[in-house]
């Protein structure tokens, strides 16, 4: 049965990073961008990841510009974009794809491990919903994340054990982050 572990990423330079290197940690990965109406959640998993990575937790930030080029910089200036405005310390990747033909992989994998349920009730999930649809119309049965900032939790022996979307509330996210790492 495949884990996370199985996978390859690039690092922002370009170099192969093996996910089995992160291996015993709980992993929060998520897809990102820097000109998202969610891009303040860089503010509480900073926080998160400074209270609980001593605790065998990390967070892998992988900006995507798929969603209405809302990460249309070079890695360099994403990186330097997250420092310099939120004080991001977590590893950050390259740049990659989620859905489509050129889908890293690794999302598709994520993906298909736990499908998007929906954006949750409410006029805002409801127009994200809207507008995810008419982006990801393109991409058809490959459209595995509908927008920035889709979350997925990976426990200490690299099993997807949750998906979080955007619209999730970060206290729940940061709660089942802890509950697995206790």
């Amino acid at each position: 049965m495949a884990t996370v572990y199985d996978f390859s990423v690039k690092d922002r330079s370009g170099n192969q990073v093996r996910l089995a290197d992160y291996e015993g940690k709980v992993l929060l990965i998520v897809n990102t961008a820097t000109g998202c109406g969610f891009t303040p959640h860089y503010t509480p998993l900073e926080a998160m990841y400074k209270d609980l990575k001593d605790k065998g937790f990390e967070i892998l930030d992988f900006p995507c510009n798929q969603f209405a080029n809302q990460a249309p910089g070079s890695e360099d200036e994403i990186h330097e974009f997250c420092t310099m405005k939120f004080g991001t310390d977590f590893p950050q990747f390259a740049k990659l794809n989620v859905n489509g033909e050129e889908a890293d992989p690794l999302f598709a994998y994520l993906a298909t491990e736990k499908p998007f349920t929906g954006f949750g009730k409410g006029v805002k999930n409801a127009a994200l919903k809207t507008f995810s649809e008419m982006n990801n119309k393109t991409f058809g049965d490959k459209a595995y994340i509908k927008w920035n900032f889709t979350k997925f939790l990976i426990d200490r022996k690299g099993n997807v054990v949750a998906r979080f979307e955007p619209t999730e509330d970060m206290d729940k996210v940061r709660k089942a982050v802890e509950e697995m790492l206790e």
